[in-house]
């Protein structure tokens, strides 16, 4: 569990040469075509994180969506099924504040190293830490698992044990040295953040975007190739709402018609609650329409909770985390503030987020038979966000967007992700400023300016990987026409799906070619 220090990094760097130099002692013609597939992929990946390692992106993993201000998070996503579990839990605990430490350490030498995060980024981790700093230990967060156990499993008095020994540990060693850390963070770090929000203005931040704008594509299409990738797809999802907007018979522009969609209470729950059980209904009708679409399906179950309050001011709308031993999968819904959450977004975050987008895709690549255990749990962020995205689009395969609304909101979504790609670019690799892609959503988009806001910090702090989405979105889509269009009747889109899912997570080269593979057989059956 701990957050590596610079030289446990830089020797996970030589064991990669060491992995890559074993690899390529490998006879790769007399491999199996399993094997085969599993050397192309440690090699890909050993090839991307070997180049990638050529920057020092521990002095860039300070950030507000993640890291040592949030571990506590971890404990809802473990499975509590003995005293020992609980046991463990503690002891982790105990460990943890090394890695609040070296955070310090790795931080402190960024700054004198001159890489920093942009001030607006700090100040959010200043903040988040800040909460958990000013929390009544009586409910403070790394109290919370503990607090919870379940009486089934251990005796009142060992649960009062857990929490007693939980707030000391808490008391003489968390808290301290997250004061240590905010303290740094306040009196050194902030003042020495950039006003700069690209990358593009730390030592070598060119040549290191376009190394990330790779990474997470899997292409090699450049930060002006993708940039324009993303204009274009503006132009053909504006003409759809366009149409959507002559369809509902608006009297007005389309910004009118924006506003009308921010501002309309028609739009917005006015509690918490309603917006939480919105999602748990929508989800509940989603799943009886699947059969349509795939004839596999993951054997991990699903389930809807909220963000933690601590955490959702400063995240995004919605995120997955996966099905582990004994816990099923998890769609977080953002609930702050649900008057700026609104209800047509729901169908498409929830087709997304969970059926059939990351649960089905990650529970099936976790559930694979017969295949190397990486092969499990190995993300490509293009394959992985780029099948999200794509299930979005499927909503209209399953009748979920006959309200023009949603559907309209399932064009925001898809039109969010096409200005990702020239907002992203724009602010790491041209000379775009925050307002620049703020506006270019508020033009766009009906999303609300929180969310926006958000999703643009987001991108700050995390640069390249919200490329990943809409460039493996159009690369499936790119597959699935040309499937339909070689293959004519023969063509099954369920069958289609399975041969998408059941290798797990690709490169999009290589999904590339076993759909040009399974093309080929298709029509020599």
């Amino acid at each position: 569990i701990t957050l590596n220090t610079i030289e446990d990094i830089q020797k996970n760097n030589e064991q990669r040469y060491l992995d890559l130099k074993n690899l390529n002692s490998f006879s790769f013609d007399i491999l199996s075509q399993e094997n085969q597939l599993n050397y192309r992929l440690k090699k890909i990946s050993l090839d991307m994180s070997i180049e990638l390692s050529k920057y020092p992106s521990y002095f860039m993993s300070l950030n507000q969506r993640g890291g040592v201000q949030s571990y506590y998070e971890t404990g809802d996503r473990l499975n509590f099924t003995s005293k020992k579990d609980y046991q463990d839990w503690l002891a982790r605990l105990y460990l943890y504040s090394k890695n609040i430490s070296n955070s310090y350490n790795n931080n402190k030498a960024a700054i004198e190293a001159g890489y920093s995060q942009p001030k607006l980024v700090t100040r959010a981790v200043i903040s988040q830490i800040s909460a958990i700093l000013n929390s009544n230990i009586e409910e403070h967060p790394y109290l919370q698992v503990f607090l919870n156990a379940d009486e089934s499993i251990i005796s009142i008095e060992e649960k009062n044990i857990l929490i007693g020994d939980a707030k000391i540990l808490i008391s003489e060693e968390i808290n301290p040295a997250y004061k240590r850390l905010h303290t740094f963070l306040v009196n050194e770090y902030l003042p020495n953040s950039r006003d700069s929000i690209g990358i593009k203005d730390v030592p070598n931040g060119k040549e290191w975007y376009e190394d990330l704008a790779s990474y997470h594509t899997t292409t090699k299409l450049s930060p002006n190739d993708i940039h324009n990738i993303g204009l274009k797809e503006i132009k053909r999802i504006r003409d759809e709402m366009e149409e959507i907007i002559l369809e509902l018979e608006w009297d007005g522009d389309f910004q009118s018609f924006l506003n009308y969609l921010r501002t309309s209470p028609r739009f917005y729950y006015d509690n918490p609650e309603d917006l939480f059980n919105a999602y748990l209904i929508m989800a509940k009708t989603i799943d009886p329409l699947l059969p349509k679409i795939f004839k596999v399906f993951p054997r991990a179950p699903y389930g809807v909770i909220p963000i933690p309050e601590e955490s959702a001011p400063y995240t995004t709308t919605a995120y997955y985390v996966s099905a582990s031993e004994g816990k099923p999968g998890y769609f977080y819904a953002n609930l702050y503030k649900p008057e700026s959450r609104p209800k047509y977004e729901i169908p498409v975050l929830t087709v997304h987020e969970a059926v059939p987008g990351h649960h089905f895709q990650i529970s099936i690549a976790q559930e694979l038979q017969d295949v190397s255990t990486f092969r499990k749990y190995q993300s490509f962020t293009a394959f992985v966000e780029g099948w999200g995205l794509y299930s979005e689009e499927l909503g209209d395969y399953i009748g979920l967007y006959d309200d023009p609304y949603d559907k309209f909101g399932q064009l925001t979504y898809d039109m969010w992700r096409a200005i990702r790609l020239v907002v992203d670019t724009g602010m790491h690799y041209k000379n775009w400023t925050r307002d620049d892609a703020i506006n270019l959503f508020l033009e766009n988009t009906a999303k609300s300016q929180l969310d926006i806001e958000n999703e643009v910090d987001r991108y700050i702090a995390w640069p390249g990987q919200a490329l990943a989405y809409k460039i493996g979105q159009l690369k499936i889509l790119e597959l699935r026409t040309k499937a339909e269009n070689e293959l004519g009747t023969k063509f099954d889109i369920k069958d289609f799906h399975h041969e998408v899912l059941k290798r797990g997570s690709l490169p999009l080269s290589i999904l590339e070619s076993y759909i040009n593979e399974w093309i080929s057989e298709v029509k020599r059956s």
